[in-house]
């Protein structure tokens, strides 16, 4: 099975079965058919084999990013521009997008850097109150009754998707800080090395954004050591 067949069984089986916090409401942007049909285009062109990945793990959707075309952190001008797929939504950019697509510029472009990474998120699915974007980890209750979900998410995408020992957290706080405790207590991964988000890098260290580019390409240079094991 490719990897893009893999990816894309994945989210199609996705299944929240977790009960949600009182105004707190589940993005799902893959029962969207527009959406849909965007992460298929994608997925096929750069992902259409069954070379093993790096798992680079995001929080969860936003409604900008993967909420509109169902590919983490890329907006609808990225996914046209930078990946060559001509899609009609709404032509709003997203920050991190921003940032991710310097990056991956600089690493070489979306060829070499989606040969080598698969960028997911703890929870594939997003969450929104009062109309914006929420984070797992920002609701106790939330972040307690979706775990269970996203141990099986992790799961199901190591049994068909194969990749090395180390993992990449966007991230270097609260994911950080949950997912290697999630990592301690099940194994996923023998090393977890956290990446500063890039929405906190575009809104907080924006005239750095080169320095932080650079600190990107050194720390997922880690991730190119010949002696990493297959862990498939």
């Amino acid at each position: 099975m490719s990897y893009a067949t893999a990816i894309l069984e994945f989210y199609k089986g996705l299944r929240p079965d977790f009960p949600m916090p009182e105004g707190v409401s589940i993005m799902n942007p893959y029962t969207n058919p527009g959406t849909w049909d965007l992460a298929s285009r994608f997925y096929r062109k750069f992902y259409d084999d069954d070379r093993p990945r790096v798992y680079i793990f995001g929080i969860n959707p936003g409604r900008f990013g993967a909420g509109v075309t169902g590919v983490p952190f890329t907006d609808p001008i990225r996914l046209e521009e930078k990946c060559g797929i001509p899609n009609t939504m709404p032509r709003k950019a997203e920050l991190s997008s921003l940032f991710v697509y310097a990056m991956i510029e600089a690493f070489g472009g979306v060829e070499a850097f989606y040969r080598r990474f698969y960028i997911t998120a703890l929870s594939p699915l997003g969450f929104v109150r009062e109309g914006k974007n929420l984070n797992y980890y920002d609701d106790k209750e939330l972040m307690r009754d979706f775990e269970p979900f996203m141990l099986r998410c992790i799961r199901r995408q190591l049994e068909t998707m194969p990749t090395i020992e180390i993992a990449y957290c966007l991230g270097e706080g609260t994911n950080f800080n949950y997912f290697s405790k999630v990592n301690e207590r099940h194994g996923f991964f023998k090393e977890i090395i956290p990446l500063p988000h890039p929405r906190w890098v575009m809104q907080y260290r924006l005239k750095r954004m080169e320095e932080f580019v650079d600190l990107y390409l050194q720390r997922l240079s880690v991730s190119d050591r010949p002696e990493l094991p297959v862990n498939s």
